[in-house]
């Protein structure tokens, strides 16, 4: 059994494939029938390799995008944007961290000095 990669890609290939045959139908220089077996095979085909990809998670949100004629990578710009602002106010909150541990080494250095030194000797 291939990789769920694997898997998409034959699937994506196979999508390619059937809607070659559509835009062949629509016109009207070839064989009907014969390209109505092939899209009938390739649909089964598709179906079948499709099976194959149940491992593959897809955000609800993505679906929805898809269904209000929008582009999915609006998604994922939308996730990044987040992620990039959460990451900000994280950033944010351990930089004030590392401020107030060192304010209070600051004063607990003047307070206690010699648990200070006994503190900072078992860091390094």
């Amino acid at each position: 059994m291939g990789s769920s990669k694997q898997n998409l890609n034959q699937v994506i290939n196979s999508i390619k494939k059937t809607l070659g045959i559509l835009h062949q139908l629509s016109s009207f220089d070839v064989d009907f029938a014969s390209q109505l077996n092939n899209l009938v095979f390739d649909l089964d085909n598709m179906t079948r390799l499709g099976e194959k990809c149940h491992s593959i998670k897809v955000p609800m949100e993505v679906l929805n995008l898809i269904d209000n004629g929008k582009n999915p990578d609006e998604f994922t710009r939308d996730v990044l944007n987040n992620c990039i602002a959460k990451n900000q106010i994280t950033k944010g909150k351990v930089d004030a961290f590392k401020d107030l541990r060192g304010h209070l080494l600051e004063d607990l250095e003047h307070a206690f000095p010699d648990e200070v030194e006994d503190y900072r000797q078992t860091r390094i």
